[in-house]
């Protein structure tokens, strides 16, 4: 759904109330990061999938840590005077925390049609195991 409030010229203060009310996140007490992301995992791996549409592999820069892993970039600004800009650019800088020891060798990253995706597997030892019981 889409809601344009340039009919409102007159009254400024009230399209910007409108856009801070209708931004994802609103009520929460905090803006939603850049880039949007989702987290998700299964039981070998966990999946960080990032919206960076418009912005090179050279430009992003992914660092794994022992519980955290960053994604660093820059979206370049465009030349000319803007009518309307609601794709933000310029430096973003995103930690996810990992809840999950991740086999840190395995870890891969890839980039296809503005989708960030990075595939972390998760270390053995943090793996669900089955424990046969005997019988006596």
């Amino acid at each position: 759904m889409v809601l344009d409030f340039n009919t409102f010229h007159p009254l400024p203060q009230l399209e910007k109330m409108f856009e801070e009310f209708m931004r994802p996140g609103y009520g929460s007490g905090k803006a939603m990061g850049y880039p949007p992301l989702n987290l998700s995992n299964d039981e070998e791996n966990v999946y960080v999938r990032a919206e960076i549409p418009g912005v090179s592999l050279d430009e992003i820069e992914l660092t794994l840590t022992d519980k955290t892993l960053v994604i660093k970039g820059e979206r370049k600004k465009l030349a000319g005077k803007f009518l309307r800009q609601e794709r933000p650019t310029g430096v973003f800088h995103r930690v996810i925390g990992l809840n999950v020891p991740v086999d840190r060798d395995k870890v891969a990253a890839s980039m296809k049609d503005g989708i960030l995706t990075v595939t972390l597997p998760k270390s053995e030892a943090s793996r669900p195991k089955r424990i046969r019981i005997g019988a006596e």
